[in-house]
């Protein structure tokens, strides 16, 4: 009796998903917004296909709560960046994130229309902490 072996494949580069929850973003300095159902939403929409990671400041305080949506890498190689998405304060903003999360995020899909209302450029410094 054979044993057919098959080899191990490696999941495929996902997208990433930035949440910041500091000193503004998560916290009663953005009042009326269950910041915890945010990020619970996130993480049971998305952990599967997207690594969800938390931080501490993103230092955009200014555009709190901040998610920055980062391309996988065939996104990255189809010409996608990560795009920084400010005042995420809404149920329906999440959702469209994981809506364009789930069909492949940047690179890969355009975002829905809605989300150019809440995309901002962060400075170069800001951009820089993120990458390391």
């Amino acid at each position: 009796m054979s044993r057919r072996r098959t080899a191990a494949v490696a999941p495929a580069p996902r997208c990433t998903v930035t949440v910041c929850r500091g000193c503004c973003c998560g916290t009663a300095e953005v009042p009326g917004v269950d910041h915890a159902a945010q990020l619970a939403l996130l993480r049971a929409e998305l952990s599967q296909i997207a690594r969800i990671r938390v931080v501490t400041c993103l230092d955009a305080c200014e555009q709190a709560d901040v998610v920055v949506v980062q391309p996988s890498a065939a996104g990255r190689a189809r010409g996608g960046r990560p795009v920084w998405l400010g005042r995420v304060n809404d149920p329906d903003a999440t959702a469209d994130i994981v809506a364009w999360v789930r069909a492949g995020g940047p690179g890969i899909v355009d975002p829905p229309e809605i989300l150019d209302l809440y995309a901002f450029g962060p400075s170069r410094r800001v951009r820089q902490g993120l990458a390391d």
